[in-house]
């Protein structure tokens, strides 16, 4: 395929990348997840065990990331090492779920996520806008889908602007965000609310045993889901055999002690069984401490997290369908690289309007969870397996970073994979084999493309005037 005329800016630095990824990973979940959790293991105890057990995993799965991004630092991420690793259907296979069903996915739910909580401030956001007649089965529009979707595409116009400006963003949110959370634990631990015996409670209505284990672990690994999404950008970097590696270890050791700290915080102010029956655990928590504003401060820190989330997830998910562009595997005019802001233009828009439109037709906030976190899994596994097989694939490969505990920590980190798949299969089957056949759908696609490679009619992107 010809080269194109221009290409992408290394215009992040270790801030940036480190920001995306602490930016990413902390959403909505460290603020979520812990009545689940709770509500499977039954106290405090192995909740701590799970976000160890869930970090240590993801952990690992950073670790290996840290080799094979310093060694192919190309846009894409996982899309490169599994095109490398595997061949390039199942790069494509990645990238296709990546655009139509985990990252655009994941796009939607942290929109939805957002207006959730600002209808805590505005309830009118919860009325129904339009209903569509479908036959049988009308579908209702909410001012909060519309708002969401609104906040999608005015984020995709800045990122549109140049990676340096999303950078920016990212770095000043993200700040914002971790400072607040601090607060957040500071008061909960420094404020003489809490009792040291709560970390002792339990409750009795839990599964308990290896059930209850990993029905927890689901909850935990949503909540430390996004620490790969850095390596996506590998190309705009600066020094990514550096930087790359830091910014995933680094990062993704932040992520875990501030969830620990919050979890301390959580349990020294409020005992099992409240937690067990509070959607908003860092809001019941700081009511008490603070009953006539804590649970609204709560709220505005959740709608910054995720915002910052969305930012990171915008940022990085659109340069996977470009990567497959480029290589003639996706509709040519995704590859297109603004010759201004050298920006993956087409793709920022393309996957941040479908994300908008998966607002509308997906469902509320539990089934977009759902739908995203089966399908991007099975793929993780995969890309982190890479490490080995490109060990014996390509031997002389240079590798400016090697995996700490080689073999060991990939093997590890696949193993706790498939339980999650497992789990997650078991409990919402239907959500499970949707993303499964949107995967499937994606083989006569991969065959359309593979053939025009091989008569020679893929070539570079069209440059549309935008």
């Amino acid at each position: 395929m010809r080269k194109q005329q221009y290409e992408l800016k290394q215009d992040l630095g270790i801030w940036s990348a480190a920001a995306i990824v602490v930016g990413t990973v902390i959403g909505s979940g460290i603020f979520l997840v812990p009545k689940t959790m709770v509500q499977n293991v039954g106290n405090p105890g192995m909740v701590f065990a799970v976000w160890i057990f869930g970090g240590l995993l993801s952990l690992f799965g950073a670790l290996s990331y840290a080799e094979l991004s310093a060694a192919m630092p190309e846009a894409g991420g996982e899309y490169v090492y599994l095109r490398e690793a595997y061949g390039p259907f199942w790069g494509f296979v990645y990238g296709w779920t990546q655009m139509w069903v985990a990252k655009s996915g994941s796009i939607a739910t942290l929109a939805t996520g957002f207006f959730l909580y600002l209808g805590h401030f505005r309830p009118e956001l919860e009325g129904v806008w339009w209903t569509l007649p479908f036959p049988g089965a009308p579908l209702a529009i909410k001012y909060r889908q519309l708002c969401a979707m609104g906040l999608i595409l005015g984020l995709a116009i800045v990122n549109y602007f140049g990676v340096k400006i999303g950078g920016e963003v990212q770095v000043a949110v993200t700040v914002v965000k971790v400072a607040l959370i601090g607060a957040i634990i500071l008061f909960g631990l420094g404020t003489g609310h809490g009792a040291l015996a709560n970390y002792h409670s339990s409750i009795v209505a839990s599964p308990g045993g290896i059930v209850g284990f990993f029905g927890a672990l689901v909850a935990a690994l949503w909540g430390y889901d996004g620490w790969n999404n850095v390596s996506m950008v590998s190309s705009e970097i600066r020094n990514p055999q550096r930087n790359l590696p830091r910014a995933l270890i680094l990062g993704t050791l932040a992520v875990i002690a501030i969830y620990l700290l919050a979890n301390l915080a959580y349990f020294y102010v409020l005992d099992a069984a409240t937690v067990s029956r509070t959607d908003l655990v860092a809001g019941e928590m700081m009511g008490r401490i603070f009953p006539s504003w804590g649970a609204g401060a709560v709220s505005v820190t959740v709608m910054i997290s995720i915002f910052a989330a969305l930012n990171g997830s915008i940022l990085t998910g659109s340069r996977v369908p470009f990567a497959m562009a480029r290589d003639g595997l996706f509709f040519r005019p995704i590859a297109y690289i603004h010759p201004q802001y050298r920006t993956p233009a087409v793709s920022i828009l393309s996957m941040s309007a479908w994300g908008a439109l998966l607002v509308i037709v997906s469902g509320e906030y539990d089934q977009l969870f759902t739908y995203v976190i089966f399908a991007s899994v099975i793929l993780y596994a995969m890309a982190t397996a890479s490490v080995i097989v490109l060990r014996r694939k390509r031997p002389d490969m240079p590798r400016p970073y090697r995996t700490v505990g080689y073999p060991y920590v990939p093997i590890l980190f696949v193993a706790g994979s498939a339980c999650l798949l497992l789990s997650t299969l078991i409990k919402s089957p239907k959500e499970s084999f949707g993303g499964l056949a949107i995967i499937a759908l994606g083989i006569p696609f991969y065959l359309y493309w593979r053939n025009r490679l091989g008569t020679g009619t893929a070539s570079s992107a069209e440059t549309p005037k935008i």
